[in-house]
């Protein structure tokens, strides 16, 4: 039986020692270097990274080499929360268990330390691609872009304007779908898409892993709106029931409460039929796959 937990902790902290070191380069202090530091720091479950890490080992990669890659997509993944929990956004007042950033410090330095770290995660990205041979550079360039385009405005940004537009307004089960795929599903796609091709795995493997993290992504979000509903808020980190108060799209809400697990446990499943042509290296893509809907728990 693999066991997650221990190479969860044994990935936890090379990656936290490397954002820490990519944002005390950030000298000399500021206010908006240390509210960037108060939210990247201040835990969370780096499954982006630890997704990236994975997908490589999983094809014969070396985790050393992605490991800028990996803390790149965490910089995104906090300027993304940093932005969500605005008030215009979704007004959260807690974070991984802490005042949001725009709390502890204030709106206007919340809105830069966001902007800086997605600026600071392409820099990191685009330094570790000139340090390769000309085929490999190749391949950090075509990472570079398809992170671009997941994070930008065709892809989790997309998702989460469809997210607030669509408060109050009933919509289908398709359109939750692709809404969620953008919004949640892009970047953990864009994790493990990643984290393959910089390592050079084959077409046929990415496309297995694609389907993996297709599956996974969704999974993740209809968990997501599960916990919001019946999760408890001291071991989330974050507020519940906050979805309803605000009229937003969910499973539970559309589907009904039995359903969503149901789903989610389908997307899991699926998930791990797209591991199949894979050996034990996939383990902890497999491990994962069952956290991603009994975390929180």
């Amino acid at each position: 039986m693999f066991d997650l937990k221990s190479y969860l902790k044994d990935l936890r902290g090379p990656v936290d020692e490397m954002l820490q070191h990519y944002l005390s380069a950030q000298s000399p202090a500021t206010r908006v270097s240390q509210a960037m530091a108060y939210s990247v720091m201040a835990g969370g479950k780096r499954l982006r990274p630890v997704l990236s890490i994975a997908a490589a080992e999983t094809v014969g990669g070396n985790r050393e080499v992605v490991l800028p890659l990996a803390c790149a997509l965490e910089f995104i993944h906090t300027y993304s929360l940093i932005h969500d929990d605005l008030p215009p956004m979704d007004d959260d007042d807690k974070r991984r268990g802490k005042p949001t950033c725009h709390v502890q410090f204030d709106e206007a330095t919340a809105i830069l330390a966001g902007d800086a770290l997605l600026t600071l995660a392409f820099e990191i990205l685009a330094s570790a691609g000139t340090q390769c041979t000309p085929d490999i550079q190749c391949r950090w360039l075509l990472a570079i872009a398809q992170i671009a385009a997941a994070a930008g405005f065709k892809g989790m940004i997309e998702g989460q304007m469809r997210d607030m537009a669509f408060e109050g307004t009933v919509i289908s089960k398709r359109e939750l779908e692709s809404l969620h795929r953008l919004k949640t599903g892009k970047m953990i796609e864009i994790s493990v898409g990643t984290g393959a091709l910089v390592s050079g795995a084959p077409k046929r493997q990415q496309h297995a892993l694609h389907t993996y993290a297709q599956n996974i992504g969704l999974a993740f979000q209809v968990t997501d709106d599960i916990l919001n509903v019946k999760g408890d808020p001291e071991r989330l980190g974050k507020s519940t029931g906050t979805d309803q108060i605000r009229g937003k799209n969910t499973y539970p809400s559309l589907l009904g409460l039995s359903a969503a697990e149901t789903l989610a446990g389908q997307l899991v499943n699926n998930a791990l039929k797209a591991l199949d042509a894979f050996d034990n290296n996939a383990d902890s893509l497999r491990a994962i796959a069952r956290y991603v809907i009994e975390r929180n728990r």
